[in-house]
């Protein structure tokens, strides 16, 4: 699938001097301050994107993601050998690749790996569909589908809800040990204060050169601690006072407060992605398609992205579900996301069978932009004649909350833009909102089916359209990200998940 983004559009670091031109140095340690805990350790497991941020480091897939979010080999030797009919995928895997423990990865712990990813994970759930078969061969995994299925290879690659690789023997149904082939590996776990990771020293690393998340991966730094620090301020200041080596997802105003500092620096990631709601079609408040059409035709999204981001440096009003420079982006189909009439959407709600009872509202200040554009939607709803019942939880509480149907009508979250429409958890009939209609399915499988990049854009014209009517979702717009990092810290590349192999303290 071809896209016209690269990664050089994803973000410029404003530091001044190339990573490449500076000499690496080996040694030391760096703190990296996160949103909060985690709720698993199992990448297979959860799709949050702190989940992937941090087993990234210790957890590896077959392929990842190049420059231009190419997608490109990792554990895998090199790409798959396609059968003309598009239903047989050879992976030749490389040799020699070490675990954690001191095994040797074989064939027989990849397809354990990716048995246990289509049973556990949402995303393997959702490959598994299409999956008729997968077996170990001679140093390679043969995957046999039941149709072409363009997203596998895509769906391999992601970090969350990832199609990770362990030791069969550890491929359980509950992981009881974390024991992958990164550049790092799990030593300790203490909650709420820490995970710490630790270099690898027979970490199997590819010859070819780093770009983005492939290529070659060096562990320069001998520790790297993950702290938890759900007040975004604390990681501001902890940021600015040289405490944390880097520090994630900033509110944006604390971006000028990085300019002229003496030990620390600010980040820009932009476009980073989109901000969006997720509605509960399953149950409970929402559940009417007509009553969840009405409610996003009551709120301004300039609004919600103006309290929440400030600053149109930092946001961009766009109802499209990709921005300009995708090969998906178009703007068919988006009409009631300029609308904010209160007063017409209360009236339709009456109509579409509204009956008053509240709309919960999930939402967490650990991300406080996802707490702002709660409150000013909350105020929008209450114009609009809907109760509101605003839960604000830690992160770690919402995304297990939200596997709950009975718990939640609305919950916030964001996303990075993804090249493969697949990735997009809305795609997905499992994932928490369960839209699940004829119409969905019959598009997302001639989406998934369709090689001709071209054939899938037009397809994803009518995704969109379909989205504006049945409302899973309603995206508030574009937003750039801010981390903070020390200006000791090097070889930073900017990205959505961010990594610290091939990164050294000077």
């Amino acid at each position: 699938m071809k896209t016209r983004i690269g990664v050089a559009l994803l973000a410029t670091l404003l530091l001044g001097v190339s990573p490449m031109a500076m000499a690496q140095k080996a040694g030391g340690a760096i703190d990296v301050a996160t949103i909060g805990e985690p709720p698993t350790l199992d990448p297979m497991t959860s799709t949050a994107d702190l989940v992937g941020i941090i087993t990234q480091h210790f957890f590896e897939t077959l392929y990842t993601f190049g420059e231009g979010w190419k997608i490109v080999p990792l554990l895998a030797a090199e790409q798959p050998k396609i059968s003309a009919d598009g239903k047989e995928y050879v992976i030749p895997l490389r040799q020699g690749v070490k675990f954690h423990d001191g095994s040797t990865m074989t064939p027989a712990d990849v397809v354990a790996s990716l048995k246990r990813w289509t049973e556990v994970a949402v995303r393997g759930k959702q490959a598994n569909e299409q999956i008729a078969s997968i077996e170990a061969g001679d140093n390679s995994v043969k995957i046999t589908l039941k149709q072409p299925f363009a997203p596998l290879l895509a769906l391999l690659s992601l970090n969350n809800s990832a199609a990770v690789v362990m030791p069969a023997s550890k491929a359980t149904a509950q992981l009881t040990e974390f024991v992958g082939t990164g550049p790092y590996k799990f030593k300790e776990r203490q909650p709420d204060r820490y995970i710490l990771v630790e270099k690898f020293a027979d970490y199997s690393a590819r010859a070819d050169n780093a770009a983005f998340y492939g290529g070659k991966r060096t562990a320069y730094v001998n520790e790297i601690r993950f702290v938890p620090v759900p007040n975004a301020n604390t990681r501001i200041e902890g940021a600015l006072a040289g405490q944390y080596t880097y520090a994630d997802s900033l509110p944006v105003e604390a971006y000028d407060r990085f300019k002229g500092q003496a030990k620390s620096e600010g980040m820009l990631v932009k476009p980073f992605g989109w901000p969006v709601m997720f509605f509960n079609t399953k149950e409970g408040a929402l559940a009417k398609e007509g009553v969840r059409r009405a409610l996003v035709e009551g709120i301004s999204y300039s609004d919600m992205l103006e309290a929440a981001f400030g600053s149109k440096d930092f946001y961009e009003p766009d109802g499209s579900l990709y921005p300009k420079g995708y090969a998906f982006h178009s703007a068919e189909g988006i009409g009631s996301y300029t609308v904010a009439d209160p007063a017409k959407a209360k009236a339709a709600a009456k109509a579409a069978g509204y009956d008053g009872k509240p709309v919960r509202i999930l939402t967490s200040m650990q991300y406080e932009f996802h707490y702002k554009m709660a409150q000013v939607a909350a105020e929008y709803m209450k114009q609009s004649g809907f109760a509101v019942d605003m839960q604000v939880v830690d992160w770690a509480t919402l995304t297990q909350r939200r596997n709950d149907p009975a718990l939640w009508d609305i919950y916030f979250t964001h996303s990075p833009f993804l090249p493969e429409p697949a990735l997009n958890s809305m795609m997905n009939n499992n994932a928490p909102g369960w839209w699940a209609t004829p119409e969905k399915d019959a598009l997302v499988k001639q989406i998934n089916t369709e090689a001709d990049s071209d054939k899938r854009a037009k397809l994803m014209v009518d995704f969109q359209k379909l989205v504006y009517q049945q409302v899973p979702i309603q995206k508030v717009g574009n937003f750039n990200a801010v981390a903070g990092k020390s200006k000791s810290l090097k070889g930073v590349t900017p990205a959505p998940w961010p990594f610290f192999w091939n990164t050294w303290v000077e």
